[in-house]
């Protein structure tokens, strides 16, 4: 039986929430958040297998004895608090932050205690289905993804911040500077439909530590949603009230034939976040049937994850992808 900490009471926390505490064999499911009141409502909507963890407000917080697994689904700095907790308690981690991880992948690696990180929409699902993608070919060339949506403030907050960092791009297995140009216009699944995005830096490392054959990998962001009450009001996308999307391109060759393989994905990005940490959760607590597995130290989702059962979960729980048929390679 599987006991699991969740961190946060957001957006993603919340989904990440109702898919464990749904999750037939997890016997505890314990919520932390800086606020006791609001993981208390949380915790009083989820039924008799949820409790608060209490006093975890400030410095490295304990535990509750019997934790099989922590899920983290705040931002960082408060996601590295957890994530140091977890490791002192010599419990495996997921996140779903993928940055700022380098002392504390050490120390993972030391403890010997596996920490899973970009265990979102993306990175994290993007990943998954860059290396679904690229299993469909002999030899793998480039992997371009892209996204749009965002799960709540912070992550509107992180997607405005990822927009304005240097840009770059991963080039016969190293960073490379690149300037951003302008933005490109991809297609989504519907009703997402077209949109423009930006080269960010943001997930390049994530998709080739999943397809560490690519020569080439790229990552680009759609612009974020509005937050502001009235901008909210005049002139919104209603599909941007939550919606999400990612596009993943992969191209290579097969049979000798240049071939391109594209998975997209839409959903409340909110939704498909809490999915995916839910699910690495539950394999880093003891499930096998979800295709993680991941050694000691720290490694980001895509890298460790056997992508047919992964997707077979997030299926089997409502989040499913679809290949674009007749798309012309790069």
């Amino acid at each position: 039986m599987s006991a699991v900490l969740l961190v946060g009471t957001g957006q993603v926390g919340v989904r990440a929430a109702r898919q464990l505490v749904d999750t037939p064999g997890l016997e505890r499911l314990w919520v932390a958040a800086r606020s006791e009141d609001r993981a208390s409502a949380m915790v009083g909507a989820l039924g008799d297998r949820a409790s608060v963890l209490s006093g975890a407000r400030v410095g490295v917080p304990a535990l509750p004895e019997g934790t099989t697994a922590v899920a983290v689904a705040v931002p960082d700095p408060e996601a590295h608090r957890w994530v140091r907790a977890a490791l002192e308690a010599a419990v495996p981690v997921a996140t779903v932050v993928d940055c700022g991880f380098g002392p504390l992948g050490d120390e993972a690696r030391s403890r010997r205690i596996p920490l899973v990180t970009g265990c979102g929409l993306g990175p994290g699902l993007t990943d998954v289905l860059a290396r679904h993608a690229a299993a469909d070919l002999d030899e793998v060339d480039a992997v371009h993804v892209a996204r749009v949506g965002a799960a709540g403030p912070a992550c509107v907050e992180a997607t405005r911040d990822a927009r304005k960092e240097p840009t770059g791009e991963w080039r016969d297995g190293g960073w490379c500077p690149v300037p951003s140009g302008g933005p490109e216009l991809l297609w989504f699944p519907e009703p997402i439909e077209a949109r423009e995005c930006r080269l960010v830096h943001d997930g390049v490392e994530a998709g080739a530590a999943a397809v560490p054959a690519a020569r080439l990998v790229t990552s680009r962001l759609g612009v974020p949603p509005t937050t502001g009450r009235l901008r909210r009001g005049f002139g919104r996308d209603p599909k941007d009230c939550g919606w999400g999307a990612a596009r993943v391109e992969v191209t290579g060759r097969r049979a000798g034939a240049t071939r391109s393989v594209v998975y997209g994905v839409v959903d409340r990005t909110a939704v498909v976040s809490g999915a995916v940490l839910a699910v690495a959760a539950l394999g880093l607590a003891g499930d096998a049937t979800v295709g993680l597995a991941a050694p000691t130290g720290r490694h980001r989702l895509g890298a460790v994850t056997d992508p047919v059962p992964f997707l077979a979960e997030l299926a089997r729980r409502g989040i499913t992808a679809a290949a674009f048929e007749g798309v012309a390679p790069r």
